[in-house]
């Protein structure tokens, strides 16, 4: 089941998502202090490219620079990012097929808005909360 609906949301918006995460962060790579967010910018456009089947999880001890950073990047990116998600969540709502797909776009919001310490898992990894640190 996953991975129909990982191949429905790749056609639909998936591809699109991801596109605008890695332009994201090919842009923030040029500049050399942002290449952090460029590699969070990254390993995002993944996850949006195939959700279903995983999941994010705080990493223990993240800290100041990762609130700091997570600042930085929600005005620059962030917040803009997560309006896409937004406005493509409440657009696939309209369709009863649509809905899972919508609630795995709002479950992206989160991780757009502040990805600095936090780790993309396997749902059915059993070491995922030990990369948590938990």
């Amino acid at each position: 089941m996953r991975t129909l609906l990982n191949i429905i949301w790749l056609v639909l918006c998936g591809f699109w998502m991801s596109v605008a995460y890695v332009i994201t962060g090919v842009i923030a790579c040029i500049f050399i202090i942002t290449i952090p967010f460029g590699i969070a910018s990254f390993r995002i456009a993944s996850f949006a490219l195939w959700p279903f089947g995983r999941t994010i999880v705080s990493t223990a001890g993240s800290g100041a620079p990762s609130f700091i950073g997570n600042v930085i990047w929600f005005i620059v990116a962030g917040f803009w990012l997560a309006l896409g998600h937004l406005v493509t969540g409440l657009l696939l709502m309209v369709t009863i097929v649509g809905i899972p797909l919508a609630l795995a776009d709002f479950k992206l919001i989160p991780i757009s808005l502040a990805p600095l310490g936090k780790t993309i898992v396997r749902v059915n990894d059993p070491n995922a909360l030990q990369v948590a640190g938990y």
